[in-house]
């Protein structure tokens, strides 16, 4: 009942509804440890992306896949894939795709599944940058409640991820991915990537930093792809 009296105050988001850069008067309060980040290959038919035949439709939402789909299988048919999680489940079974991909968090969570999954996951395949638990700098008592849930690895590598993000000035609907994972208490290692939509020209960096200048090295990383060749994708 706490919790909820502040839910004007408070919100847990997807990455496809939140900007980088959060507005005046939010913080990232809390960042729990993380569930699984990968992206999930869902098929009645095909065991992975590598086996669909040539010209098969799959079905995607993100740009992000999209330009790492193609990079991969630049035969295939990539198409924009709306609706809740059972809307798009149910247009796979239905046939109208061979393939759809998904967060695998998102089918862990909701217990469903399909006849063949397959994980999509670094170093091959990049996530999406990270989220948390948003409220307003000023809710003391917000953040002493949901403090048993910050997660110190978790907020480093999300840090370094959303520093990335912000020093490209992205959001969800562009063609950006980056993951972080800790080597040890104090270092972590993040992997950048931009993409053009039609994965012909995908630019992949990645770096080592210290825990205490996470998002300084996730800025520091933006700039090398921006250098790169992103800046101009992404413009």
């Amino acid at each position: 009942e706490a919790l909820l009296s502040g839910a004007a105050d408070i919100a847990v988001h997807s990455m496809k509804d939140v900007p980088m850069e959060l507005p005046e008067g939010l913080i990232l309060g809390i960042v729990p440890e993380r569930e699984d980040p990968t992206d999930l290959f869902l098929s009645v038919d095909y065991d992975s992306l590598e086996s669909l035949p040539a010209g098969a439709v799959v079905g995607t939402s993100s740009l992000r896949r999209q330009a790492q789909v193609l990079a991969q299988r630049p035969d295939l048919e990539v198409v924009s894939l709306r609706g809740n999680v059972d809307t798009r489940l149910r247009k796979l079974t239905e046939g109208q795709f061979a393939a759809i991909i998904m967060a695998t968090a998102g089918m862990k969570r909701l217990g469903l599944s399909v006849p063949k999954e397959r994980p999509l996951a670094p170093p091959a395949f990049i996530p999406a940058v990270g989220q948390g638990i948003e409220f307003c700098e000023d809710r003391k008592d917000l953040a002493e409640m949901l403090a048993f849930m910050e997660h110190r690895p978790t907020r480093i590598c999300v840090e370094a991820e959303r520093g990335l993000l912000a020093g490209l000035d992205g959001g969800c609907q562009v063609p950006i991915a980056g993951h972080a994972e800790m080597l040890d208490g104090d270092t972590f290692e993040l992997e950048g990537l931009v993409g053009e939509v039609d994965g012909s020209v995908i630019i992949r960096r990645k770096v080592t930093g210290r825990a205490d200048e996470a998002r300084a090295v996730g800025l520091a990383l933006a700039r090398s792809l921006a250098e790169d060749g992103g800046a101009e994708i992404l413009a």
